[in-house]
């Protein structure tokens, strides 16, 4: 907003900003996570972590999955997401009034039809959730030349990345509200993905968008974990 602010001739830097919606109540309340995603608690094998206090240095270095919910009037829907975690492009997503494996899967297949950079060595993160670890999830992605890698125990810093997006979705583009249906909130989130890519500039991007970062890699990276001292680079 800093250009449109110049136009009417108003300097203000970020954090007064913030201060001035603050004191006028326009900065828009958190809710605490209530609705939990991930099931560990299975039978299938979970892979070790590959990615642990390291960082990507390129796109499609490092692909990072995670599930999310979404209200409507009949119920809880289910949004998987796959996102680069280095230019933060969100690469393949699915929304749908299940949770099962199926769900996942068509986020992955987008994800892949989407690469632009097929021949670069990739990492698929996530946490240690059914979904992810069913042999039909985890067989598919090896057969696209994928590395998996699982959080070792629930810590949100390790998937820091997509509890921002999941953040970013719902409480800017109205996805934390309760919506009539499921084709409804398909289309609220098609829209949603598609202004988080291509319009909406990143702080961690240095003002650019996940899709101009995507292929112009030559933004330092930024972590969004709290603690950044033991980071590494993240190397093949």
């Amino acid at each position: 907003m800093k250009n449109d602010l110049k136009n009417y001739q108003i300097k203000i830097g970020r954090d007064k900003f913030f201060e001035f919606l603050r004191n006028h109540n326009l900065l828009v309340k958190k809710t605490k996570r209530h609705h939990i995603t991930t099931d560990s608690k299975h039978h299938f094998y979970k892979y070790k972590n590959l990615v642990k206090d390291k960082v990507p240095t390129r796109s499609e270095q490092l692909w990072v999955a995670d599930i999310t919910y979404i209200k409507t009037d009949k119920g809880h829907n289910y949004l998987a997401l796959i996102t680069d975690a280095y230019s933060k492009q969100i690469m393949g997503y699915k929304l749908d009034n299940h949770m099962r494996t199926d769900l996942c899967l068509e986020a992955l297949k987008m994800a892949l039809k989407n690469r632009k950079y097929p021949e670069k060595e990739l990492i698929h993160h996530s946490d240690r959730g059914l979904q992810y670890c069913n042999p039909n999830y985890t067989l598919f992605a090896q057969e696209n030349n994928l590395k998996i890698s699982m959080t070792e125990q629930y810590d949100p810093y390790q998937n820091a990345i997509a509890e921002r997006i999941n953040k970013t979705l719902k409480y800017e583009y109205a996805l934390k509200e309760t919506i009539n249906t499921t084709k409804l909130a398909q289309k609220i989130t098609k829209k949603a993905i598609f202004i988080y890519n291509n319009i909406r500039t990143h702080w961690s991007l240095d003002l650019n968008t996940p899709s101009h970062v995507h292929l112009n890699q030559n933004i330092p990276y930024k972590s969004y974990r709290k603690n950044k001292q033991k980071l590494e680079f993240l190397t093949f």
